[in-house]
């Protein structure tokens, strides 16, 4: 009865299962682990057959009871949000192998490895030419263009070539008639444009490759109108 009180079940334990709606049969599920007093829970894809809406719910359930008990528990997710909103520590696996160990935030803003960035949505890389670090900022050059970086000192230990930089953290704007191209900028020409409802994504082709771009407007560019994209010095990581 205590353990029906903790997964919010009290009042429920004359159900039969058919009475039940999805998510109390998880936390049904998740009473019948706790009431044996682990040391460890293992959770291995819990949420994957609810959904979305009851998906939110139940990893809130999940993360409220795991605080509540202090125990430690593995979760295994495929879902990038529902292992950043339920983790103190997330490990991003590739074929068994840890790439990266770490806290939600850190791994959220610093990847070290592109199949780090790739999972948690960094959808644009670059594999630069050339990188050269002095006075506090990282030049880097493919194909003949250049790009400058601040030196975050979180990267202060990374040594990669590979820019990501994610379809959000991306500038657009219309090309003018001088011609002239400014530091970490580079010309394109919008391939493909979608609308997302609250903003349109493009895919915009450039010298050194095409890039996925999101941005808010009311007015979407046209394909194959022509345009400058912007990389701020602060919102591209190197990785591995």
């Amino acid at each position: 009865m205590n353990v029906l009180e903790i997964v919010n079940l009290k009042g429920f334990e004359k159900r039969y299962p058919q009475e039940l709606s999805g998510g109390q049969k998880q936390r049904v599920a998740i009473a019948r682990a706790l009431v044996i007093e682990p040391d460890i829970l293992l959770f291995d894809e819990p949420l994957s057959n609810l959904d979305a809406n009851l998906r939110v719910n139940m990893r809130v359930e999940i993360r409220r009871i795991q605080q509540e008990l202090g125990i430690t528990t593995v979760y295994v997710s495929h879902d990038q949000e529902e292992c950043f909103s339920i983790s103190d520590q997330v490990a991003i696996m590739n074929k068994g192998i840890i790439e990266q160990l770490s806290d939600p935030a850190t791994i959220y803003k610093y990847p070290e490895t592109k199949f780090v960035a790739d999972f948690i949505g960094f959808k644009n890389f670059i594999d630069f030419d050339k990188r050269t670090d002095h006075d506090g900022k990282i030049e880097l050059n493919k194909s003949g263009y250049s790009f400058v970086l601040h030196k975050d000192p979180q990267m202060t230990n990374s040594t990669g070539k590979i820019g990501a930089i994610r379809p959000d953290d991306l500038l657009i704007r219309e090309k003018d008639n001088t011609g002239a191209v400014q530091e970490n900028n580079l010309s394109g020409r919008v391939k493909v444009s979608t609308y997302l409802g609250r903003s349109y994504q493009y895919v915009v082709e450039t010298p050194i490759g095409d890039f996925t771009v999101n941005k808010e407007m009311a007015e979407c560019y046209r394909t194959g109108q022509e345009i400058i994209l912007e990389i701020p010095r602060n919102q591209m990581v190197l990785v591995d």
